[in-house]
């Protein structure tokens, strides 16, 4: 399951997420669109699938991952097909939230999902193991980028599009709801063996799975649910300011020619691979809220950065800085809230969450977009974003453990 998420979510960041800016600057000098129009373009897809995640955490608990990566599959297909034959904004906007809903539906929320049900004490380390799928996309995109300067933004949608259905409903079939399904465990470990190895002096010190789940509503009555919501939408400011502008900022305001565009652009998700591997191996031994903090601080100071780059040097020192914490970030935060709500209700508790975290993603790259067409640079933009996502590391200090459900019996299976 998890090399099949690894190479899903490879696809998604190649072909979608991280190839949004090279598409955004190759139809900006087709059409030549505003800054405004991308932006809102990014932040619709975000809204979008903020708006969709109580749907698809309920649909994944109700159906299980399989179900839903296979219909995302099909509804991602079918936008970027009809996306290579758009030529107007509304065009634009009606096929990227089809891509957008397709992503949505078989990527991220799903896949997460589907690895909380299958590791509990080493969760930390799955995730980020899985979220690298997203880094070596970056790999992918690059790749998009010279595909794209050889064919056509057109040509390389529609093969896309048939990437899509090609890798992803093959690898659907991995995706089993729960270990139960199949009369296995979580980690693939027996409680039992380990009862008995620390029974008879073998050492091992038995980790029963949590025996308290927070139910959807329960979760969203506590402190640290909603804490934790606002940190990850504070570091998605950043993320998506980058991601919907990093190109055109790069071509419009730096002396980088379309190879070394490309190069960077690349190189930003790797980066954020080495920080998935260093936060999923720390994430199962030190405190997530102290290194959550750090990320946060990382997210800020990096665009920071680059919004004074001047050079390349400075350009690639933002790439360090945001990538890291990027990765560090992206799978603790999942595992914090496992670690506090369990895995019973984690689809729609994920989905509820989403509609916080969503505001990050809209507010960031209109708020950049829109300033950058108002002063005709992204610098202040990208600076009043930075202050805000390291300011928002403060959200992550303060989610401290939530108070156990107060009930009588565990919460009961979706």
């Amino acid at each position: 399951m998890s090399r099949a998420g690894i190479v899903i979510q490879m696809l998604h960041s190649g072909l979608v997420f991280n190839a949004f800016s090279l598409f955004s600057a190759e139809l900006k000098a087709d059409f030549g669109w505003s800054n405004s129009i991308f932006g809102g373009a990014f932040a619709l897809n975000r809204a979008e699938s903020g708006l969709l995640g109580p749907i698809q955490g309920w649909m994944t608990d109700r159906f299980g991952p399989r179900a839903v990566l296979r219909l995302g599959a099909v509804v991602m297909a079918a936008g970027l097909m009809l996306f290579s034959t758009i030529d107007s904004v509304l065009g634009f906007y009606l096929t990227y939230l089809l891509i957008a809903m397709g992503s949505s539906l078989s990527g991220f929320l799903t896949i997460t999902v589907a690895i909380v049900h299958w590791f509990e004490r080493k969760r930390s380390r799955a995730l980020a193991l899985t979220s690298m799928g997203f880094a070596v996309g970056g790999v992918l995109a690059f790749g998009v980028g010279v595909v794209m300067a050889a064919i056509g933004w057109r040509s390389t949608a529609q093969v896309a599009a048939v990437l899509v259905l090609v890798v992803i409903l093959p690898l659907s079939r991995h995706f089993v709801r729960t270990p139960a399904e199949m009369g296995l465990h979580p980690d693939g470990i027996d409680p039992a063996d380990l009862d008995d190895e620390a029974g008879t002096g073998g050492g091992a010190k038995a980790i029963p799975s949590s025996l308290t789940h927070f139910t959807a509503a329960e979760a969203m009555r506590t402190r640290a649910f909603w804490f934790i919501s606002l940190g990850h939408a504070s570091a998605l400011l950043v993320v998506g300011a980058s991601m919907a502008h990093l190109a055109v900022f790069l071509q419009d305001e730096s002396s980088l020619g379309p190879t070394h565009i490309s190069i960077v652009i690349g190189s930003l998700p790797a980066m954020m691979g080495v920080g998935q591997l260093v936060g999923g191996f720390l994430g199962d031994k030190y405190d997530k809220r102290w290194l959550l903090t750090i990320a946060m601080v990382g997210h800020g100071a990096g665009l920071l950065v680059l919004a004074v780059a001047t050079n390349a040097t400075l350009v690639w020192l933002f790439v360090l800085l945001h990538g890291l914490a990027w990765g560090l970030r992206g799978p603790l935060q999942q595992s914090l809230r496992a670690d506090y709500f369990g895995a019973t209700d984690f689809g729609k508790i994920m989905g509820f969450s989403a509609l916080v975290i969503m505001m990050g993603m809209v507010i960031g790259p209109i708020a950049a977009g829109y300033i950058a067409d108002a002063t005709g640079s992204f610098r202040l933009g990208f600076a009043i974003l930075a202050v805000a996502a390291g300011t928002g590391s403060l959200w992550f200090w303060y989610a401290t453990p939530p108070v156990l459900p107060d009930r009588t019996e565990p919460a009961p299976l979706s």
